[in-house]
């Protein structure tokens, strides 16, 4: 997922100082080791976390795809993974954090294609909007519920609304990707836990209101519920990697989060997984093969 350009930079300074169709999924007893694609946005990029290979992706040599690799051996890899994607950015040429074009991730999809990650889906429904916003908020009504007050007025939750309108999206990437590589495995990484599994937050440590917390933790579930159905529906496997993340969200210390808050105490982007949070991720990526 993403944030703005200004706020990486910012964030880069203090550490400096989700209609389908049913497609069969191929068989496999083990990890694929032929080429190896990555897809995804942010959460897979790893923004910030050293090393920095492609500053206009913001992405890391440390992300999840790296790490998957170093355990299964592919013979080839590309990893084209890209801070602020869409689904419509897997799909169509882009512009990266540095105003640098950027090629449709999906034309590194080859037939001669093992196996594809794709963590995508976040951007669609606006995360960097409903972080700033519900920070925002959090500061002048910390004891309320202003975030889910706004995103819920009306009687609509418009942050399902949007959720619901991701899923034939993410079906349309999942679908091109098969279509380009069609004995590929292909998998789908859902997102990690970011606020706490139960209670109402931590602030003023991590600035959202008591009552939104709940209510951005259900919407995280709701997307990831999101990404599996459809991953299920058009061919390709579901890694839950908020699971195995529970206990480590933004409200614990530092050692113990592997995602950050919105000031970040390591070298990670506010509110994205650090270096242990996509170590974590990618246990759970190599669990699944």
């Amino acid at each position: 997922m993403s944030l703005p350009r200004t706020s990486l930079l910012a964030a880069a300074a203090a550490v400096a100082a989700l209609v389908t169709l049913p497609i069969a999924t191929p068989a496999s007893a083990a990890a694929p080791t032929g080429k190896y694609v990555a897809l995804g946005d942010s959460f897979t990029s790893g923004p910030l976390i050293p090393t920095q290979v492609d500053l206009n992706c913001v992405r890391s040599d440390r992300n999840y795809p790296h790490l998957v690799l170093s355990a299964i051996g592919s013979s080839a890899f590309t990893d084209v993974s890209c801070g602020g994607a869409t689904t419509g950015d897997i799909l169509n040429p882009s512009e990266g954090q540095l105003g640098i074009t950027v090629p449709a991730q999906l034309a590194a999809v080859t037939a001669d294609t093992a196996l594809v990650t794709v963590g995508i889906g976040g951007n669609d429904i606006g995360f960097s909007g409903i972080i700033e916003d519900c920070v925002s908020a959090g500061y002048a009504k910390p004891f309320g519920s202003p975030c889910k007050d706004k995103y819920t007025a009306g009687g609509t939750d418009q942050l399902l609304t949007r959720i619901t309108a991701t899923a034939s999206k993410v079906a349309a990437v999942l679908q091109a990707v098969h279509q380009a590589a069609p004995n590929s495995r292909v998998v789908v990484v859902g997102y990690p836990v970011i606020v706490p599994d139960s209670g109402y937050g931590c602030f003023p440590a991590v600035p959202l209101a008591f009552g939104d917390v709940p209510y951005l933790r259900s919407t995280e579930k709701s997307l990831n519920s999101m990404l599996r159905t459809t991953a299920g529906a058009n061919g390709a496997s579901y890694v839950d990697t908020y699971t195995p993340t529970i206990g480590h969200d933004v409200c614990k210390s530092s050692g113990t989060r592997w995602v950050e808050g919105l000031i970040p105490t390591v070298a990670a982007a506010p509110f994205h997984p650090n270096a242990g949070g996509e170590q974590a991720m990618a246990t759970a990526v190599r669990a699944a093969l």
